[in-house]
C-alpha cells in the first residue's frame, strides 16, 4: 500500500495512492494528528474505505508524510559510502564500524516535503545532497529485537539529508557533531509505502535508487547492499531507551550518493556543490520521486 498526504483547501488529507491517482480516505482534525494516523495505517495493512472519489495525483499539493517525528536518526550504514568519504580525510575503514551501526539525532523540526523549496544556509558554499531512504516505526518501545523490530517497521519512504560540508567539516573537526551542517532540511516523500511495496525480503528490502541534479544522473545504487539491516538498526536505537511511532530512521547514504563522494571520486569540476536554482530529485523504486527546489538563503 502507497500512502500519500496532501492538502486541500479545508486542511489535510491522507488517501491511498493507485497508479496516477489518490483516494483520500481520512481527513484530518489537524496536522499534529497526521503522523500518527498515517502511521496507523500502514501498520493496519488492509486498504481503507474511501472518502471521496479519486483525484489525479498532479493535482495535490503533496506533504511529507511524517511532518514532525519525534525523532529522526540517522545512520552510516552502506560500506562504500563510508569508505569513500573516510579515505577522503585519509583513513582507512574502522573495523568498528563492521558491528556497531552508528547514527546521530537530526532536526525533526525542520522536516520538508516534495517540491517545497529548500534555502542554503547563509555561510555555507558547499551545500549537498544525500540519497537514502528512511524507516518508519509504528509503535511505541524498548528494548526490541531485531525480530521485533522489524515487525514495528510499518513503512518506507524517500529520505534527502541535505548537508552544508564545510559546516559539518568544521563542526565534526571539534569532535561533536554533525549539528548546524545537518540541521536546516531534511526531506521525506513523496508517499510511505508499507514493506510489501519494495523488493527484497523484510529484513532486507531491495530498490534501486537515483539521484538526479537538473534533470541529469548523478547517483545510482540499490538499498540491498546495506551493510546493517533496518531491523538491526530500529533494535539498536530500541536498546536501553525508547522508539516512538513516527520515529524515522535513515539509511544513511547509498554509495555514490552524495556530491562529496562524487567530487572526491572525480572532481569538484564534474559534480560541484548544489547553488539557488537547482532542482534535486531522488527516486527510488517502489516508493517514488522525491523532488526540491535549492533557494536563496532566507538572510539574503
Amino acid at each position: 500500500m502507497k500512502l500519500a498526504r496532501w492538502r486541500d483547501g479545508d486542511g489535510e488529507l491522507v488517501g491511498v495512492v493507485a497508479g496516477d491517482s489518490v483516494v483520500a480516505c481520512l481527513r484530518l482534525a489537524d496536522a499534529a494528528a497526521g503522523d500518527a494516523a498515517i502511521v496507523e495505517l500502514a501498520g493496519r495493512g488492509t486498504t481503507p474505505s474511501p472518502i471521496a472519489a479519486p483525484v489525479a495525483l498532479s493535482d495535490v499539493a503533496l506533504l511529507a508524510p511524517i511532518r514532525r517525528p519525534p525523532a529522526i536518526r540517522d545512520f552510516y550504514a552502506f560500506e562504500e559510502h563510508v569508505r569513500t568519504a573516510r579515505a577522503g580525510r585519509g583513513l582507512d575503514m574502522d573495523p568498528d564500524w563492521y558491528t556497531l551501526p552508528v547514527f546521530y539525532f537530526s532536526n525533526p523540526h525542520t522536516v520538508v516535503g516534495p517540491d517545497a523549496d529548500v534555502a542554503m544556509p547563509a555561510d555555507t558554499c558547499e551545500l549537498d545532497y544525500e540519497l537514502e531512504v528512511a524507516a518508519v516505526v509504528g509503535v511505541d518501545a524498548a528494548d526490541l529485537s531485531p525480530a521485533q523490530a522489524c515487525d514495528a517497521i510499518v513503512g518506507y519512504t524517500v529520505f534527502n539529508d541535505f548537508s552544508a560540508r564545510d559546516l559539518q567539516r568544521r563542526e565534526m573537526r571539534l569532535g561533536l557533531g554533525p549539528a548546524k551542517g545537518k540541521d536546516f532540511a531534511s526531506a521525506l516523500g513523496p508517499f510511505l509505502v508499507t514493506p510489501d511495496e519494495l523488493d527484497g525480503t523484510p529484513q532486507r528490502p531491495a530498490a534501486a535508487m537515483v539521484a538526479r541534479v537538473n534533470g541529469v544522473e548523478w547517483s545510482r545504487g540499490d538499498l540491498a547492499d546495506l551493510h546493517h539491516p533496518f531491523p538491526e538498526r530500529v533494535a539498536y536505537a530500541s536498546r536501553d531507551a525508547r522508539v516512538r511511532a513516527s520515529d524515522v530512521i535513515g539509511s544513511g547514504t547509498v554509495g555514490s550518493g552524495c556530491i562529496l563522494e562524487l567530487s572526491l571520486r572525480f572532481g569538484p569540476e564534474r559534480y560541484p556543490y548544489l547553488r539557488p536554482g537547482d532542482i534535486v530529485e531522488l527516486e527510488v523504486a517502489g516508493i517514488g520521486t522525491l523532488r526540491n527546489r535549492i533557494v536563496t538563503p532566507r538572510s539574503a
